[in-house]
């Protein structure tokens, strides 16, 4: 993380910024949908977010002695999503509507950052070791809904056209691959 923040400094930096932009938009994308937006409003925050986060950045905002990486960039999302709901509010009370809406604490805020965090990972390691192994596409669909989408093996199985022996196989031979990577993806996301 820290050889891309570097890069980051150089708006020229072309490379840095699309490490940059797909590890952290689908995390903060999801992290504003956990928050009540529209898939159009986080689209909006998750990029607005990320504008913000460079300029700041750019601008000798943020201090790594001071705090962790995703503590800022929580820190402005809270800000983008709270502005879209207070724009939202003013809607509905012209409408006559209840303008309330609750934002979690920051530890829930923390919680819902590390739970999209390892949401996203494990999609960048699903697809990774689709484009990079030789495990045959049934395989890793029978893991994916056996293990993440929590199906029956029965299920699974029929659905696929394999035994429920094969779809336990296979979410253990994934697995295994699985952990490989996301332990590398871990180390080379590691913002604190």
């Amino acid at each position: 993380t820290s050889a891309m923040l570097d890069g980051l400094l150089d708006p020229a930096n072309t490379v840095v910024w699309r490490e940059f932009d797909s590890r952290y938009r689908p995390i903060l994308f999801g992290f504003a949908k956990k928050m009540g937006l529209s898939e159009d409003d986080a689209a909006d925050v998750a990029q607005d977010t990320m504008v913000r986060f460079v300029q700041e950045y750019r601008g000798g905002k943020y201090d790594r002695a001071k705090g962790r990486l995703r503590s800022w960039i929580i820190g402005i999302i809270k800000y983008r999503v709270i502005d879209v709901h207070r724009l939202r509010a003013t809607r509905r009370e012209r409408r006559g509507d209840s303008a309330l809406a609750t934002l979690p604490d920051d530890k829930e805020l923390t919680e819902l950052w590390q739970a999209e965090r390892r949401r996203s990972l494990l999609g960048q390691a699903i697809a990774e070791l689709r484009e990079q192994t030789r495990l045959n596409e049934k395989t890793i669909r029978a893991f994916e809904l056996y293990a993440i989408h929590q199906r029956p093996s029965a299920e699974v199985a029929q659905e696929l056209g394999i035994t429920p022996h094969d779809v336990r196989m296979a979410k253990s031979n994934v697995a295994a691959r699985l952990r490989v990577i996301l332990t590398r993806l871990e180390e080379v996301f590691d913002d604190g």
